[in-house]
């Protein structure tokens, strides 16, 4: 039966037409594809890290990730992804010297730099004092954050050591102190969603000898 105005379509013809639009729709034209690859195509760079103490020379996107780059490209999986905004310091590792965000910085914009991560640091048969004492002072549960919280209490420790103040240095003329107050200072980048601070700051206390 048909109603007055409309052709006949039987059911073959309609799912037959249905298929041919679909398949237009889905097939970008030849400029379409020609932009979309163009746009995909990645900038790569080729760069040279020293990553504990060992050369390595890679060729990357441009947009990798620092964290990415050791976890991914170099496997050195201790650095862990935790938030990937730089606001929980579970990706922190020391570049020259220095502590960052790994997850926060380009592999490119640290071409001939040293890095060091918690596999650097020590390993089970050869630990770093900091490590000893994380295992001492159970300054862990989860155990996630505890690369980056061991990585940046090695580099909290040293900027004490070379007296650089923190926000919570009463007198920025003087050398500052190992008190607890400027380690939790120092150290509140470092989320532990476990709550193991305590045992963070007992442990970070004994290997700077013991704080007031």
């Amino acid at each position: 039966m048909t109603r007055e105005g409309f052709l006949p379509l039987s059911r073959r013809s309609m799912l037959a037409s249905g298929v041919a639009s679909a398949a237009l729709t889905a097939v970008p034209s030849a400029a379409a594809r020609t932009q979309s690859a163009s746009v995909q195509r990645p900038s790569m760079h080729t760069l040279n890290l020293t990553v504990n103490g060992e050369n390595h020379e890679l060729n990357l996107d441009t947009r990798t990730t620092l964290l990415d780059t050791l976890r991914e490209h170099l496997q050195l999986t201790g650095t862990k992804k935790g938030c990937d905004h730089g606001q929980c310091g579970a990706c922190t590792v020391i570049v020259n010297g220095e502590r960052i965000n790994s997850c926060l910085t380009f592999a490119v914009m640290h071409d001939g730099d040293e890095v060091t991560t918690i596999e650097g640091l020590g390993m089970p048969d050869n630990l770093h004092p900091m490590q000893e004492a994380f295992v001492k002072h159970d300054g862990y549960q989860c155990g996630y954050c505890t690369p980056g919280q061991i990585c940046s209490a090695v580099a909290v420790l040293d900027e004490i050591t070379k007296g650089l103040p923190s926000h919570v240095t009463e007198d920025i003329t003087q050398a500052a102190a190992p008190t607890n107050m400027e380690m939790r200072e120092r150290m509140s980048g470092n989320i532990c969603r476990c709550g193991a601070y305590s045992n963070i700051a007992e442990a970070m206390s004994e290997v700077v000898g013991g704080a007031a």
